[in-house]
């Protein structure tokens, strides 16, 4: 299955910035961290929205309409890369420290 099948491929970098700004916010104390991929969904939504109707030709009602769709699901789309790509590095990082850690500890009967 090809990824450029589900998000087009100008609006892929918006995976980084959904990455770099939840980064942001997650070194923030003001931000609670379960609101960070909501943030990071409307941001993205917001971007490919922008981007969407930058781009267009016309913008008639049918247009307009198919635009807001599509960058909604677009801007979804790429929130969810970036937030899977967070949980990833997380993963490999410290849930394999900690599964080493619940290794030395666990004894073999």
């Amino acid at each position: 299955m090809d990824y450029l099948e589900f998000i087009k491929p100008e609006l892929l970098s918006l995976i980084l910035v959904g990455y770099f700004i939840g980064l942001a916010l997650k070194n923030s104390e003001k931000i609670q961290d379960w609101t960070i991929p909501f943030i990071i969904g409307g941001v993205n939504i917001v971007l490919a929205v922008v981007y969407l109707f930058s781009i267009s030709a016309t913008l008639d009602s049918r247009n307009i309409a198919a635009l807001v769709f599509t960058g909604i699901v677009q801007g979804a789309l790429t929130a969810a890369g970036a937030v899977y790509g967070n949980q990833l590095k997380k993963q490999a990082t410290v849930g394999r420290a900690e599964d080493t850690a619940t290794i030395k500890h666990t004894k073999i009967i």
